[in-house]
């Protein structure tokens, strides 16, 4: 599944190269960005990442009547505390764009999409995004996620790295994440199990802020994960799908404030 990503980023990689080439990548942005950890740990024990998803390989299209401006402002007043941004245009039906579309809150915004190039990075300072997702399986080595992680964070961004075993979380390590993201999901089935983070969350070191994605659609599931250790949850598809994302959010938002 992750290779099936990778090919789809090709073309885009192609566009990159040659705006590189010929001098045509514009500058990243100047000034601070809102903190994307920081912002989480002030909406714990255990805040809500509400993502911005239209359509993915498991469900197809999601919601494509709602528009990200307007999510946006949705999901800031019904207590998200960071928002989630998917980019991937070819099976996601995202956008780049969408970043500066969802700034108006000012709520902290994650760049959500299959990132392995220096390239990638680079663009991505450009926008708006306080943080970005780099997928450890899909890096052969600790050495080259390291190097991303820390281009990442030398452009003032922060980098969430995600696990699906105990083997990505050992990558991780390796190559100096501490903001971990645990994701739920079976890749090669595309099975959806709150079991993946249960099994991992022993795991978890102090100094280390770890967010699980995937399957959380209920208020106890979220009071769960807050007492196995992890500082914030991620929902996109439970919100999207919803008849009512607002309400929806709402709930888990204030299961995820209760002590």
């Amino acid at each position: 599944m992750l290779e099936r990503f990778r090919q789809a980023k090709q073309a885009e990689l192609a566009r990159l190269r040659s705006a590189a080439e010929a001098g045509a990548l514009p500058e990243p942005l100047a000034g601070a960005r809102p903190g994307f950890q920081a912002a989480l740990a002030a909406g714990g024990p255990c805040a809500v990442i509400a993502e911005y998803k239209r359509a993915s390989p498991s469900r197809g299209t999601i919601n494509l009547s709602l528009e990200p401006g307007d999510v946006a402002r949705m999901y800031a007043r019904a207590g998200a505390s960071a928002l989630s941004v998917l980019t991937e245009e070819a099976h996601f039906q995202g956008r780049l764009e969408y970043l500066a579309a969802m700034t108006g809150p000012g709520l902290p915004l994650l760049r959500k999409d299959f990132l392995f190039h220096p390239l990638q990075v680079l663009e991505t300072a450009t926008t708006p995004a306080s943080a970005l997702l780099l997928i450890a399986r899909m890096f052969r080595e600790a050495r080259e996620l390291r190097d991303l992680r820390e281009m990442t964070e030398g452009l003032g961004l922060e980098a969430v790295v995600e696990v699906f075993d105990a083997a990505d979380l050992e990558l991780a390590r390796e190559s100096g994440a501490a903001l971990i993201q645990v994701n739920n999901r079976d890749l090669e089935r595309l099975s959806v199990s709150l079991d993946v983070s249960r099994g991992l969350a022993g795991q978890r070191r102090e100094g280390e802020f770890w967010i699980s994605a995937s399957g959380v659609e209920r208020p106890e599931q979220v009071r769960e994960l807050a007492s196995l250790g992890f500082g914030a949850v991620l929902v996109g598809t439970s919100l999207m799908s919803s008849a009512d994302p607002g309400a929806t959010l709402a709930a888990l938002a204030t299961a995820g404030r209760r002590p």
